[in-house]
């Protein structure tokens, strides 16, 4: 295995931190070696140093996909943190319907990994508007850095173990069997989530209107007290009065750095 010196692991870290804010800390060293082994053999590199110069001079972008793809982590799973969506579909849901004059609920599921988050949160926004739903925009936008997990989040395809903590109400409704092994998601509600690929470090974000809703859990844990600080900044500004954001539960914010009120654990509110 070609291993990694002291200042190539600083350069590489340096350049992920730079672009996208995730902090790769000394005891992470051993795991990226690892992780990023395979693309040295393949290309022939015999050391760091060649692949991060390949990184910088591949224009294609596909070089920095790859390694993206090969350093973040996208475990999740359905039903995460399920007090979260329940006080979705107890508290914020009914608010946001009685407020929204023009019926266009804008939700963002800001690091979607394969995408149970915004899904789950599709299912739970048609069972509430039921057949009053034909005349909401009811959308939900959900974005990740990374290029393979939304290619399989798009698909809708999950196993019988992933589905199986769903109620089964909504695998009625929501789910097709698509083998043995697996379930893929109706294209009633695929059409309901929007995948883009989204970098939250970009310096603007392309959003024309504010949100009504921002989750954006367990993604956070990656970035250091200053990236973190000015991220909750933009999803701020980019929410609507009254609005909320949903973080981790092993996250959190200080309240003295931060305009939006706290409500409950992993839950704050723009008021």
């Amino acid at each position: 295995m070609v291993e990694i010196t002291q200042e190539e692991f600083r350069q590489l870290a340096t350049y992920i931190k730079l672009n996208y804010g995730i902090n790769l800390k000394e005891e992470k060293k051993a795991l990226i070696t690892g992780r990023l082994h395979n693309e040295l053999l393949k290309n022939n590199f015999k050391s760091f140093s060649e692949y991060y110069d390949y990184i910088l001079s591949d224009k294609s972008g596909s070089a920095v996909a790859t390694l993206v793809n090969k350093i973040t982590t996208n475990h999740t799973y359905f039903m995460r943190e399920p007090n979260h969506f329940f006080y979705f579909r107890d508290k914020v849901l009914p608010y946001l319907k009685k407020t929204i004059t023009d019926k266009d609920l804008r939700i963002w599921s800001a690091g979607c990994s394969t995408g149970e988050e915004p899904y789950t949160l599709a299912m739970i926004i048609d069972e509430f508007f039921g057949e009053e739903k034909v005349w909401w925009d009811t959308k939900v936008l959900a974005t990740d850095i990374s290029s393979k997990v939304l290619e399989q989040a798009k698909k809708g395809i999950y196993s019988n173990e992933n589905v199986s903590v769903l109620p089964l109400r909504w695998k009625y409704n929501y789910l097709e069997k698509l083998d043995n092994k697996s379930f893929v998601f109706t294209d009633k509600i695929k059409k309901e989530v929007i995948f883009r690929k989204f970098n939250l470090m970009d310096r603007v974000f392309p959003f024309k209107k504010k949100f009504h809703v921002i989750f954006c859990r367990n993604v956070m844990i990656y970035f250091d007290s200053h990236t973190k600080r000015e991220l909750v900044n933009k999803f701020y500004d980019l929410t609507e009065y009254g609005g909320y954001l949903f973080i981790g539960h092993s996250e959190s914010l200080s309240r003295n750095e931060t305009r939006y009120k706290y409500i409950m654990p992993a839950v704050y509110r723009k008021i």
